[in-house]
């Protein structure tokens, strides 16, 4: 989300438009010693200030006002929280500062479960900054377990939630590479006499594993081992995201992995069933706390087989190293223990495969698995993404003529998806630009959004050829990039 000056327009248009062009707020001020460490010496509060006028705030909550009660979108907190469900479902979670904002105008008080939304709002967004401000306007609430009214179900209840939201503030600096606010997290916990649990400390060996600090994790793992507590297996998928993000790379990297994937197999579970209660509440999986690179397909059905979690990682971890050789020997010990691959290590398999030069093997790979299973999207876009990465005449026709066989299938690219390709695409310099070209066909005949970043990238490559300036397709692009600029261009921000 690109950053730029904000204006709630209120006055002009409602709620309704203040939330939707949210996106080109400032980023906020949060005052705790966190926040500022994240920022450095150069912290400088950037908070916006809202432009709403108390006089318009008094006539637009008027119940006899008819045209806030037109525009306005929740009236009291149930409704906000039920807003606040459904713009972290649709992933548009830069909306939650304004719809929070929004909620204190109106004059209602956040509750509890507001504020634990918000923060896995922001943790699913990688959002930081907020989940700090956040958590630092939950504190200045006063929300904390009241003993003296509370039953003791009530102070057990409040006991968990306390864990789980630092549980999610320590993913949440993981998925950031803020390892060290991770840290700075746990040593909070226990000075507030807040007792961490397994999950706290698989949270931070993850959070160190993002940013290759394979000191801290071996550390992490002594003193899980010292405290009776066995390594699962997203210890295990921790230690060779470690290794993998290390720099520089060693060159034991590949003997790395393979000896995990084998000492995982007697993986034992911390704490018993380490999926707790409150994270089952909250809809949020181990695989999205500990950051594992199939959080988001841990939902689809048939699509992986959630025992080989530490497979799908090696794995994932062998694409990303371009290494065919390690690749295929964690295939044997895969079909050595009695397992076959899923569709998320065929995904693999096809990355890792056209990332390493070999197309033709890649583009078989997919022929062979959809011979005998079930097509996905994602089988597509992993070889068409692949193919692209390098810009060779043979990947981007192998791209081109993979998305042209989905499109056949009756698949069809999202937002997310069609921008990723139609980015990646347009940094071709030398070929016909064919491949992007179909692209924007794809999005445009589906009325799929194109983000700014996407669409800038395009035109620079339509104006990188001998394009007339009157050709139709030019002209569209000069006009969404108009269009978009004026909301989401990085020139807007002051």
């Amino acid at each position: 989300m690109n950053e730029g000056s904000y204006d709630r327009k209120a006055e002009e248009g409602g709620k309704e438009e203040a939330v939707r062009e949210g996106a080109g707020r400032k980023k906020p001020c949060v005052p705790s010693m966190l926040a500022r460490h994240l920022q450095g010496s150069s912290f400088l509060p950037t908070r916006a200030a809202a432009t709403r006028h108390l006089s318009v705030v008094a006539e637009a909550s008027s119940s006899s006002n008819p045209e806030y009660e037109k525009r306005n979108y929740a009236k009291n907190i149930s409704e906000y929280n039920t807003v606040l469900s459904s713009i972290i479902g649709q992933r548009r979670h830069f909306l939650l500062r304004d719809v929070y904002d929004d909620m204190l105008l109106d004059g209602i008080r956040p509750e509890r479960d507001t504020f634990h939304n918000l923060i896995i709002g922001t943790m699913k967004g990688s959002r930081l900054q907020d989940a700090f401000f956040f958590r630092d306007e939950m504190m200045a609430t006063g929300l904390q377990p009241d003993v003296c009214f509370c039953s003791l179900h009530s102070i057990f209840l409040d006991y968990l939630l306390t864990v789980a939201l630092y549980n999610f503030l320590i993913s949440t600096c993981g998925k950031c590479k803020q390892s060290d606010t991770a840290l700075l997290l746990l040593e909070e916990m226990k000075a507030n006499g807040v007792k961490p649990n397994g999950q706290t400390y698989i949270c931070l060996l993850n959070a160190y594993a993002a940013t290759g600090r394979t000191d801290r994790v071996y550390a992490i793992v002594r003193d899980m081992t010292a405290a009776g507590l066995g390594l699962n297996k997203f210890c295990y998928a921790g230690l060779i995201n470690a290794h993998k993000n290390k720099t520089p790379l060693t060159d034991e990297i590949n003997t790395k992995i393979i000896e995990f994937v084998k000492q995982s197999k007697g993986w034992s579970p911390v704490e018993g069933d380490s999926n707790l209660a409150e994270n089952v509440m909250m809809s949020v999986s181990e695989e999205e706390l500990y950051n594992i690179p199939t959080a988001d397909f841990v939902h689809r059905r048939a699509f992986l087989n959630k025992q080989l979690t530490v497979y799908h990682v090696a794995l994932y971890a062998c694409a990303d190293l371009r290494s065919m050789e390690t690749f295929d020997k964690i295939l044997e010990i895969l079909k050595e223990d009695g397992f076959s691959p899923d569709t998320y290590i065929v995904i693999q398999a096809i990355r890792c495969y056209v990332r390493s030069g070999d197309i033709d093997r890649g583009v078989q790979t997919l022929e062979d698995h959809l011979s005998s299973k079930p097509a996905a999207v994602e089988l597509y876009v992993s070889l068409a993404e692949a193919a692209i990465e390098g810009y060779t005449a043979r990947g981007m026709q192998a791209a081109q003529e993979t998305l042209e066989k989905m499109s056949a299938r009756g698949f069809f690219l999202n937002a997310k998806i069609g921008n990723e390709l139609l980015l990646a695409a347009s940094g071709e310099k030398t070929g016909g630009f064919t491949t992007a070209n179909y692209i924007w066909d794809l999005m445009q005949s589906r009325k799929v959004n194109v983000n700014f970043p996407a669409c800038d990238a395009y035109l620079n490559g339509l104006k990188e050829r001998d394009v007339p300036q009157d050709d139709p397709r030019l002209l569209l692009v000069k006009r969404t990039w108009e269009n978009l600029r004026g909301r989401f261009s990085p020139a807007r921000a002051s």
